[in-house]
């Protein structure tokens, strides 16, 4: 059984945690995975909070174990947010897009365990300052909005960088993957792709079956020309258009800002497969099969520690 500095923290049995993906990571994700020994995140995206506390309590209504949220704050609502979290004593806390600082002492005297996502040294560094109990360094392989570091290179700068626990996300579905992350010096993994495909997913089937029929090069990257907004999703006619809009002459930044505006509800709500935006990591190749969510986090663990032991043979 693999266990880590991160299980202690977040009275969790895997090193494993499943990430807060916008119209999918709810509340009976998130506690299938926790009742599986994992940590499940809802993501409370940009929705108003009286959404995020409906989640909290359908999560607490599958399971007693710990899980987590997921705040992106530059959410206008964010602010409401933060206080739900402490008013529902929800343990851990993990954010992204943005600096936590602004509410880290009130989750601290709360008692939360804040976990922020970061894709830099820089960011790393400010969070551990600001008082996060641990970092997901998170590569460019990742779904969603991501950084310009790959997995490889940033996982091992930011556990040289920091004194708190790591964890690797970004390009990692299977155990190979997560002995990968532990190698590098993470402490646990974090998986999106991979639970997107779970059976107590709620997210259309469309979107799924998008997810199992990919290869190694259905994602592309929109946004990288005026930066700041870059995200990974799977190649289709929205993305596509997308990519062929954005580098038009006459296109400025904010013509870019307004051209993803609700494609994401209608890839994980409505199934859209022409005119929604299908956020998945660059994994989403080896993703083949729907299972529940305690079947990946025991096939990647078990897995996991069968490839070390299995590699002290090479070591003479």
């Amino acid at each position: 059984m693999i266990e880590s500095p991160i299980c202690e923290l977040c009275g969790i049995s895997y090193p494993v945690f499943q990430g807060g993906m916008a119209w999918i990571s709810d509340g009976r994700l998130a506690a299938a995975v926790s009742e599986a020994g994992g940590l499940g995140i809802i993501s409370a995206m940009n929705a108003e909070a009286g959404y995020l506390q409906e989640q909290i309590r359908i999560a607490r209504s599958l399971t007693n174990r710990p899980f987590g949220v997921n705040i992106m704050l530059m959410s206008p609502h964010a602010d409401a947010v933060a206080q739900t979290v402490i008013d529902e004593k929800v343990p851990v806390v993990t954010t992204g897009a943005g600096s936590p600082v602004k509410y880290m002492a009130a989750w601290k005297e709360a008692g939360i365990k804040v976990i922020p996502v970061v894709a830099s040294v820089a960011s790393a560094k400010m969070a551990e300052r600001a008082g996060a109990d641990a970092l997901i360094a998170e590569g460019q392989e990742s779904g969603g909005h991501i950084g310009e570091l790959t997995t490889m290179a940033l996982v091992p700068q930011v556990c040289d960088a920091v004194q708190i626990p790591v964890l690797a996300a970004g390009g990692i579905a299977d155990g190979r993957g997560m002995a990968a992350a532990l190698m590098l010096g993470a402490c646990g993994v974090q998986m999106g792709t991979r639970f997107l495909v779970a059976k107590e997913c709620g997210v259309h089937q469309n979107y799924k079956d998008m997810v199992l029929r990919a290869t190694d090069i259905s994602t592309v990257t929109t946004g990288r020309r005026f930066g700041g907004n870059t995200c990974r999703c799977i190649k289709n006619p929205f993305s596509r258009n997308f990519v062929r809009v954005e580098y038009e002459p006459d296109t400025t930044a904010e013509d870019v800002a307004s051209l993803g505006t609700g494609a994401l509800r209608l890839a994980a709500v409505e199934g859209d497969t022409a005119g929604g935006c299908f956020l998945a990591g660059q994994i989403s190749g080896m993703v083949k099969e729907e299972m529940s969510a305690a079947a990946i986090i025991r096939e990647v663990c078990e897995d996991c520690q069968a490839i070390l032991e299995r590699s002290l043979s090479w070591v003479k």
